[in-house]
């Protein structure tokens, strides 16, 4: 599928230099959009391809209810000059209060404007989640920004390329997050370094597509800027209807090029990996980077057990940072936050599994729970559902669409000392905040966390099957 995908949209090979790829979708978030599109100004060129450009409020914005009361600043600056240079520029903005307004990796996938087969790029690491439906997505530094918006093609080199498999299907209350988690802490986050990574195997080819999205978004903490999963009937299926997917004959067409994308049964990768997912635990994260993750019942590692110097020190640092001992256990490590929300896990199917959990009880003394949908469209669907009536009945914080605690702006921060676990898709010391300890986690493990007061297994709540 990646030799497919990059084949039909290489522009001009530059040798020595890679690739000069089509770029067919580009998304801007607040953080970037302003600024790049000053810089183009300001060297005299224009957007080239505005139609195929779509802006978002995401990464600065405030999650309060109330908005845009509460926005620092920083925000209102960058909010003011991505709706003036958008507006000039001709791209559409997802303004606050646009009722298609969300985190740009989860409004593409479910407004249709990411589709299978397309070259997808974005200012933000986590772009590799669009490669859930079928797409070759990747993030790309602000001075590649301003090269799309100028010319609508990327210079790459071009990848090697590794198929994870996960094969027979997970246990209950086992999600794409743990699965992608359970790999990352097995293979490390280097391993996927230079490759595109194409997912596999029956319980891949189970997962609906938002489980898809969501193990494709941590492709880039093993390593990887690419994470794909071959489109299927699965795919064609969520992309149906639409707001920008192609409609009538138009739909029949692309679904014929679509069919053609998967992979074939005699492709080769240069690296293959493979895991039985039926024996894959709730993982939750210990240390400061994702690859610190082991199964939410286990006992946090050793670093005198581990053979290599320079991984040893960094357990130690990670151990030190987080305020736990080794052989203990992470179940009953206090919290003072539970976050559910970010691209990783911020759409409906996400919020479902929570809500499952956080029905009929309430949120334990002293933490603070938020819920904060990836998008307005995940927000009314969830309403419509009654699953916010569930939260806050429970004793969650039910909030707008944003980013929020998972990129720790605005105000949305973790006091120093102070620990969370969390939907998001990083650990690393300060994300949440300076001094803030995080734990990454699935859904229905940071609501059963929430619950207890302290680090949970959902498995083990009294009346979960």
């Amino acid at each position: 599928m990646f030799e497919k995908i990059w084949s039909a949209h290489m522009v001009a090979d530059l040798g020595d230099a890679g690739s000069l790829l089509h770029v067919d979708r580009h998304f801007l978030h607040d953080l970037v959009a302003g600024p790049a599109l000053t810089t183009l100004a300001a060297k005299g060129r224009t957007v080239r391809n505005p139609e195929l450009t779509f802006a978002t409020a995401d990464h600065g914005i405030t999650s309060r209810t109330d908005r845009p009361f509460g926005l620092d600043a920083p925000a209102l600056n960058l909010l003011a000059t991505m709706r003036a240079e958008t507006a000039k520029a001709g791209i559409r903005l997802f303004d606050l209060g646009d009722p298609s307004q969300g985190i740009a990796h989860v409004i593409g996938p479910e407004l249709g404007l990411t589709l299978p087969g397309m070259t997808v790029v974005c200012g933000d690491s986590h772009t590799c989640t669009h490669g859930g439906l079928g797409a070759l997505a990747f993030g790309i530094g602000t001075s590649e920004v301003v090269h799309v918006l100028a010319t609508q093609t990327i210079r790459q080199r071009r990848p090697k390329t590794m198929l994870i498999r996960f094969d027979n299907l997970p246990r209950p209350q086992v999600t794409a997050k743990d699965l992608i988690l359970h790999a990352i802490a097995h293979l490390g986050s280097r391993a996927g370094q230079g490759h595109a990574i194409e997912f596999g195997g029956s319980a891949v080819r189970a997962m609906s597509i938002e489980a898809r999205l969501s193990l494709c978004n941590l492709s880039i903490e093993m390593g990887s800027k690419i994470g794909m999963i071959s489109p299927d009937q699965i795919t064609l299926d969520y992309v149906a209807g639409r707001p920008f997917a192609p409609t009538g004959i138009e739909l029949q067409r692309a679904r014929l090029k679509w069919e053609e994308l998967a992979t074939d049964a005699q492709a080769e990768f240069d690296r293959y990996c493979s895991f039985d997912a039926s024996k894959i635990g709730p993982q939750v994260s210990w240390g400061t980077s994702p690859e610190d993750s082991i199964n939410v019942d286990g006992l946090i590692p050793d670093p005198d057990l581990e053979p290599n110097a320079e991984r040893r020190q960094r357990l130690v640092e990670a151990l030190n940072y987080m305020a736990l001992k080794p052989c203990t256990p992470l179940i009953g490590v206090p919290i003072d936050w539970a976050f559910i929300g970010s691209c990783a896990n911020g759409r409906l199917e996400d919020l479902r599994a929570a809500a499952d959990i956080a029905r009929g009880r309430r949120v334990a003394p002293g933490v603070r729970a938020w819920v904060v949908p990836g998008s307005d469209q995940v927000r009314r669907s969830a309403e419509a559902e009654g699953l916010h009536k569930v939260f806050l009945e429970a004793g969650f914080d039910w909030r707008k669409p944003g980013c929020s605690l998972c990129f720790g702006s605005n105000n949305e921060k973790l006091l120093p000392g102070e620990r969370s676990i969390s939907t998001s898709n990083r650990n690393f010391i300060g994300r949440q905040g300076i001094g803030a300890r995080t734990h990454l986690a699935s859904p229905a493990t940071t609501a059963a966390s929430a619950i207890m007061g302290h680090i949970a297994d959902a498995r083990a709540l009294p009346g979960s099957a």
